[in-house]
């Protein structure tokens, strides 16, 4: 079964939306507008890149990346893996060219016959309404998440809020940097 890792910038208050300067959004931009830069506190972007062996996005976030980040060094092995994107709605004649092999996946149960494929671990980016479906669903083994120190009341949050049982994690990495961003790589307590 292959690992399906979802990683993330998150402020103390569980924001994810719009931490690159997406448009539309109040604090777009927060994780380098507000928190000053350390190339030591990214090093688990680069290892993420290494590991991975495909990407998964929603829609939404499919449609906010593939134009860019074909185009941006920052990404190249991503360029490179097969891409699967949850989607009710996206068609094949809207799928970005030349960013690859990528798949249009209609449900969580497609995402859950892709677990049990052959392979490396999935990563997912961004994708806060996928995040929280996968995980009501049971569907993350891993988060990886770079916990920035900033409120920022609003926006779309990583955790659902479906009333369901506790979900136990295990912290299996974690680091401090001076800028006051925070590593957790969380394992998910089966």
């Amino acid at each position: 079964m292959r690992t399906l890792i979802s990683t993330a910038f998150v402020s103390l208050d569980g924001v994810v939306e719009a931490p690159g300067g997406e448009p539309g959004y109040r604090n777009s931009g927060w994780t380098f507008k507000e928190v000053e830069f350390l190339p030591e506190a990214y090093e688990i972007k680069g290892r993420e890149q290494q590991e991975a062996a495909a990407l998964l996005l929603g829609r939404v976030s499919y449609e906010a990346f593939a134009p860019v980040w074909p185009g941006m060094a920052e990404f190249t092995e991503y360029n490179k893996m097969p891409k699967y994107v949850v989607s009710t709605t996206l068609t094949e004649d809207r799928l970005v060219p030349g960013w690859g092999e990528t798949t249009i996946l209609r449900s969580l149960d497609e995402v859950a016959a892709l677990k049990e494929t052959d392979g490396g671990p999935i990563i997912v980016h961004g994708s806060a309404a996928l995040n929280h479906a996968l995980s009501d669903a049971g569907l993350i083994d891993r988060y990886h998440l770079l916990v920035f120190p900033l409120l920022l009341g609003a926006g779309k949050r990583l955790f659902s809020t479906a009333d369901k049982d506790a979900q136990k994690l295990r912290l299996v990495e974690h680091e401090a940097y001076a800028n006051g961003i925070q590593k957790n790589v969380f394992e998910v307590v089966r």
